[in-house]
């Protein structure tokens, strides 16, 4: 499968965005695309793998069958949980680590820290079992079960294409009430709600399956989908610029809430900020292409690709330096605008540092090794 160099940087800025969103002294926060935007980086790396998961679907079906692609995304599933516990337990460390030197912080919750050292089996039981997901490595939760689903799923959405997304419709439209009924330490279910979120991962899916099948149709009508993709990308980014007007954008606010209604709801999905990752999408693969591919072959834009290339390694590591980043820069309380920029480049660097010695040292050891399960079972 031919890597697509663009896709790599837009995920490598996503997981920037991510540790730089959690930082809450952070200067570089308020240039974050979530400043400009009604969706997030949350947003933009599940469309992204999304889209991934289809482009790889259709490669390792094509070479190895149906039945192989099915194992691989259901490791991938198991993969994503365990990266999720370690990951989950060892953040619980690094915090009561911080808390015993006196750094404070508050990217997570500070009982993750307690909890840890007052019962740590018990605390890594939780975390197996998925009744808690700490802040930060949430979204993650909602990634293994929709991973989880791959294997059974994608085959019917590649049968039944427009079934598929009515039955994906409907289900987001009741994801609230279904959300609740999983069993969770929360009483309204996940965060991070799946029922609602497949929505914009299973679009991925289908942008990745089915690019080369709908793009000939929609490039017919290209400008007349870049228009309200502008339309629509612009009427979310007024939404969140006029909020930081307070009282003097009240009528401009008031005015836009009879359009998208009372509220906007991250943790289900609303629609608005759906249409919105949507539009984008839109602007960044076909009037944006030739801009994307240049950023992404410039220097920020390999060391994004390298990030973003990481995958999973480059996420948990994203968190971790996130909380490091907070207690540095909470600590001491009064220091100025530039240690604390100093020290958002310092993680932006770390991360990508990380994500580099993953590629050299990681990526080749997990490459061979799923090459010798497909000779095993091609041996078979």
């Amino acid at each position: 499968m031919k890597r697509i160099v663009a896709l790599d940087m837009l995920r490598g800025y996503a997981l920037v965005c991510i540790m730089i969103d959690h930082m809450p002294k952070s200067p570089l926060r308020r240039a974050t695309l979530a400043n400009f935007s009604i969706f997030d980086a949350a947003e933009l790396f599940v469309l992204l793998s999304g889209f991934l998961v289809g482009l790889v679907w259709l490669a390792v079906a094509r070479d190895g069958g149906t039945r192989v692609a099915q194992w691989r995304f259901a490791r991938r599933s198991f993969e994503v949980w365990r990266a999720l516990v370690i990951g989950g337990f060892v953040m619980a460390l690094l915090s009561a680590a911080l808390f015993a030197l006196d750094m404070n912080h508050t990217a997570i919750w500070f009982q993750y820290s307690r909890w840890v050292l007052e019962n740590p089996l018990g605390y890594l039981g939780v975390l197996m079992t998925m009744w808690l997901q700490p802040n930060l490595l949430d979204v993650l939760a909602v990634y293994v079960v929709l991973l989880a689903c791959v294997p059974l799923v994608v085959p019917l959405l590649q049968r039944w294409p427009f079934s598929f997304a009515a039955a994906s419709l409907v289900l987001w439209w009741f994801a609230p009430i279904l959300n609740g009924l999983i069993p969770n330490h929360r009483s309204t279910g996940l965060l991070f709600n799946p029922f609602g979120w497949q929505l914009l991962f299973f679009s991925g899916v289908a942008m990745g399956l089915f690019r080369k099948d709908f793009m000939p149709v929609l490039l017919r009508h290209a400008r007349l989908l870049t228009i309200l993709s502008i339309g629509m990308f612009v009427f979310g980014a007024t939404i969140v610029i006029a909020s930081r007007f307070g009282d003097a954008a009240l009528p401009l606010r008031r005015a836009l809430k009879v359009i998208y209604g009372g509220s906007i709801d991250k943790w289900n999905l609303d629609g608005t900020r759906y249409m919105a990752i949507m539009a984008a999408s839109w602007l960044v693969a076909v009037p944006l292409a030739n801009v994307m591919e240049r950023l992404a072959i410039s220097r920020l834009g390999v060391a994004l690709q390298e990030i973003g290339r990481g995958g999973l390694w480059s996420f948990v590591i994203c968190v971790m330096l996130s909380i490091i980043g907070d207690a540095f820069q909470m600590n001491p309380p009064d220091q100025d605008l530039w240690r604390r920029l100093m020290v958002d480049i310092w993680v932006m660097v770390a991360l990508w540092w990380a994500a580099a010695i993953w590629l050299t040292y990681g990526a080749p050891r997990q490459q061979k090794t799923r090459q010798a399960r497909q000779a095993r079972s091609a041996g078979k």
